[in-house]
């Protein structure tokens, strides 16, 4: 039976452009589904960047203003993984045109403005997911499985950083192309909106939603050359943000992120602990999943390497032999099969806008602890 096609319009050629991109042309080598995706037009404003992007990944067409992209019939999905400030606008647009609607994490730079965007895809009632990502690495799914089937019991403890180090130079200027999550009006905040809300999503889809927040963010260089103005101008993101938390279940947690920790690029690691057992996680070695579990014999227990790559392991089926693995990129094909599923079932893939929206509640909170000092409960 001849496959639905689905036609892409991306918004953005960057770093999050080539993943979606990616994902997009791979799925269907590997997934089963109704709808294959058609790369039909990429739009940017630098039309010469476009055109070098729109030919390495084979897009029919380019646009070099997002208005018509959205205008244009025969594009089904607006897919956007542009900069911060413009998510808002691009979404409603693309709603109220009644197109499907993926969008970059975080959805918007606070949460007023994720809550427009949840409000246009909702009335239009088009559907609507955010990328984040690491819900798809297979031992991050397998230990949401693990979780929800109560192998960990009562949960006590989760732990979560994610660290990085390129912004430590203050001859590193701030805002254009490429500089623009060092620019606050683009970006929103630092490494709270960027680093730690992926900590935040991960954490409330395996742990369940946060109660509180108290948050220390820093900014360790204040000014910085802009890039658009040539001149020095405050610097108005976060470097370095930590957080300590409590969850709806009763457990605690702190979490911290920061581009100031030298040695590291993306160190993303996890830490759960129950009951009856704990898992670790870490997105340097993301195919092995630690597992230690307290009811095994005492002169045995101890902690295991489960290397996630088996058939009756997440998403692995869908790949190579058991014990070959697959990367980074694979955890965007793997949502973009769960998306497409979602359209075809009428069960919508997460996170959605609306549930993507709880993660910046959260990071709103934490930046307002930080100015406070103050516990900050997170509302509804």
């Amino acid at each position: 039976m001849a496959k639905k096609k689905l036609n892409i319009g991306m918004v953005g050629y960057g770093f999050m452009g080539r993943a979606h991109s990616n994902a997009f042309s791979q799925v269907s080598n590997f997934f089963q589904l109704q709808h294959e995706p058609v790369l039909k037009a990429a739009c940017a404003r630098d039309q010469g960047k476009l055109k070098a992007f729109a030919d390495q990944w084979g897009y029919e067409s380019t646009e070099s203003d997002w208005r018509k992209l959205v205008e244009r019939k025969d594009i089904d999905v607006i897919d956007i993984a542009a900069s911060n400030d413009m998510h808002l606008e691009i979404a409603i647009a693309a709603a109220e045109a009644g197109k499907i609607v993926m969008c970059e994490k975080p959805l918007g730079r606070n949460a007023a403005e994720s809550a427009k965007m949840v409000a246009a895809v909702e009335k239009a009632k088009v559907p609507n997911m955010v990328w984040y990502n690491y819900r798809r690495v297979p031992a991050v799914t397998l230990a949401k499985q693990l979780i929800d089937e109560g192998k960990l019991g009562k949960i006590f403890h989760y732990r979560a950083k994610f660290l990085q180090d390129w912004t430590i130079s203050a001859d590193l200027p701030q805002g254009g192309q490429g500089l623009w999550r060092l620019d606050v009006n683009v970006a929103g905040s630092g490494v709270t909106g960027d680093l730690l809300a992926h900590c935040i999503d991960t954490a409330m889809w395996l742990n369940g939603g946060i109660d509180k927040v108290i948050g220390l963010t820093e900014t360790f260089i204040k000014e910085r050359e802009h890039n658009l103005t040539g001149k020095k101008e405050p610097v108005g993101i976060d470097d370095a943000s930590l957080f300590l938390a409590r969850f709806s279940n009763g457990s605690l947690a702190n979490f911290e992120a920061t581009r100031y920790a030298r040695g590291h690029k993306a160190l993303y690691t996890l830490e759960i602990n129950g009951e009856k057992a704990s898992i670790m996680w870490d997105l340097h070695d993301l195919h092995r999943l630690q597992y230690f579990d307290h009811r095994d014999e005492g002169r045995t227990r101890g902690w295991r390497s489960i290397h996630v790559t088996d058939g009756d392991h997440p998403y692995m089926a869908k790949w190579w032999v058991p014990g070959l693995q697959i990367g980074y990129e694979h955890s965007f094909i793997h949502q973009v099969a769960d998306f497409i599923e979602g359209l075809e079932t009428g069960k919508p893939a997460a996170p959605t806008f609306r549930e993507a929206m709880a993660t910046d509640v959260v990071t709103d909170a934490v930046l307002k602890s930080a100015r406070t000092g103050q516990w900050e409960n997170i509302s509804a």
